[in-house]
């Protein structure tokens, strides 16, 4: 038995050292010492051409189609203007269940056990949902069942059943989980953040209810999904083992008769939110021995994709929080101080409206202050003085090494120049992509920063114990009285169900 066990572990340390040999004498590199010493050439990377994947369907709808043989496999999907926006406000939560019971309601004359069996046997994946702006189908299966799959799957989208037994099951199951949507901090800091951002009112801030949940019937949904499920608005996507026109044709052959008759137009952009942030200190309470905070403002909406805010803004929040290890942030919160085990920040240009930064972090409660002094302490940094040129050499070199990654497969080539057809961003974004970073300068991210990053009209979000986190360290290094005055504003307990103020 040793003989047979260890005979593969001489052979898999022969074979390494053959192909590091190999690879040694490939590149004329002398075998190094220490890994340390390994020297490697400049990234060449050849970004895909969209238009040589981009066809259009006979409906006139797009559809990017990127072959890859490595695998007997295929995947097709499908992206369609569709959301949450569109669904009445006495039925929040319709858009996402329909989404969902497209998939596990059945469809045509498969019962939702039959369906599931069917596709199993197919040994196919197959997916819907529907999100607050866009929603999404796909099917991943064996390319030599190719046919039965396809059929399925546009089952599925054209004639979903909308199973009585099987959407009461799944009503049931989502009513749980709305009773346990306090029990996490972080449950609670994602719908009191979007409320101080956006308001309650906008359709990205509308949250399920009990009383929504059960309003919902297979009426709705068959309703919702006739009014907008429907071709017109529809992007497809195709990878893997398949033949293009081939594809192209079975396609066609399964569009054809699906009509756009009953559909409902849909406005474009989605409504914009009308809430204006009020700066403070906001207090959800929750008995944790850990606070989490949020600090942050809105941004801005993005009006042009090629405009040099957008690569500066990204680099400025890579050396602030973004980068992880390497940024300010993460090194003075979590590594210097040990303040926090996750520290960092996001920063984003919304497409439909103004988008978001924040500055994140959980900490134990007597040191929220102390991590939060830290964090206002980096934000008037980065935008009272320039950024270094070691730091600004890291960031573009962590972007330009990351890059490549958004082409590492057929179906990301495929899906990401999709999302460039529903977004509108044009395809030359990936083009200058890596240009556009060079060209960013230490004074483009100070001016981004002193733009973007006003941290007196910022709103600082603590869910935790407040009666602790108020008081700060015992060390006196601060408190929370530091903060707009020491004023907090201190949140409503909602009911879990219903999100109404507890009495």
């Amino acid at each position: 038995m040793k003989h047979f066990d260890s005979f593969p572990l001489r052979a898999l340390v022969v074979l390494t050292l053959a192909s590091v040999l190999v690879a040694s004498a490939a590149t004329a590199q002398p075998l190094p010492k220490h890994p340390n010493d390994l020297k490697y050439g400049e990234l060449d990377f050849d970004i895909p051409r969209a238009e040589q994947y981009r066809h259009t369907l006979s409906n006139g709808s797009v559809a990017y189609v990127v072959e890859d043989k490595t695998l007997p496999l295929f995947t097709v999907g499908v992206r369609v203007r569709v959301g949450s926006f569109l669904e009445p406000a006495d039925k929040v939560g319709l858009a996402a269940l329909t989404g969902s019971m497209m998939r596990l309601g059945g469809a045509g004359d498969l019962d939702g056990g039959a369906f599931d069996e069917r596709a199993a046997f197919l040994a196919a994946n197959i997916s819907s949902s529907i999100g607050t702006t866009s929603g999404r189908a796909s099917v991943n299966c064996l390319s030599s069942q190719q046919a039965e799959c396809l059929d399925l799957f546009f089952s599925m989208m054209r004639e979903p059943a909308f199973d009585e037994v099987r959407l009461a099951t799944e009503k049931t199951n989502r009513l749980e989980r709305l009773k346990q949507r306090n029990d996490e901090a972080s449950s609670i800091a994602r719908r009191e953040w979007q409320w101080l951002m956006y308001g309650k009112e906008h359709f990205s801030s509308r949250n399920v209810t009990g009383a929504s949940l059960a309003s919902i019937t297979t009426s709705d949904l068959a309703e919702f999904h006739n009014s907008y499920w429907r071709p017109k608005s529809m992007i497809w996507t195709v990878s893997g083992d398949v033949d293009t026109q081939a594809v192209l044709k079975a396609l066609d052959e399964r569009l054809a008769g699906w009509t756009n008759e009953g559909a409902k137009d849909v406005p474009w952009p989605p409504p914009v939110p009308r809430n204006v942030p009020v700066p403070g200190v906001y207090v959800a309470q929750k008995e944790i021995p850990q606070g989490r905070v949020q600090i942050g403002s809105l941004t801005a909406q993005r009006k042009d994709w090629m405009a040099k805010d957008e690569m500066a803004t990204d680099l400025m929040n890579e050396i602030l929080g973004g980068g992880g290890f390497t940024s300010r942030i993460t090194k003075r919160i979590r590594s210097d101080e040990g303040l926090a085990y996750s520290a960092g920040s996001q920063f984003g240009l919304s497409n439909y409206w103004a988008g978001q930064f924040a500055v994140f972090y959980q900490s134990k409660s007597e040191t929220v202050a102390f991590a939060a002094e830290i964090a206002y302490e980096e934000l008037e940094r980065i935008r009272t003085s320039k950024v270094s040129d070691g730091e600004l050499t890291t960031a573009k070199g962590a972007f330009r090494d990351s890059f490549p990654g958004n082409f590492e497969s057929a179906a990301s080539i495929a899906g990401l120049f999709a999302q460039d057809e529903y977004l509108g961003r044009p395809h030359e974004y990936w083009y200058t992509y890596q240009k556009r970073v060079d060209e960013v300068s230490a004074d483009d991210i100070l001016r981004a920063a002193k733009k973007y990053l006003k941290p007196e009209e910022m709103v600082f979000l603590v869910v935790g114990d407040w009666a602790e986190v108020e008081k700060g360290d015992a060390d006196g290094r601060a408190t929370m009285g530091q903060f707009f005055g020491g004023n907090a504003n201190m949140l409503p307990e909602r009911d879990p169900v219903t999100l109404e103020p507890v009495p």
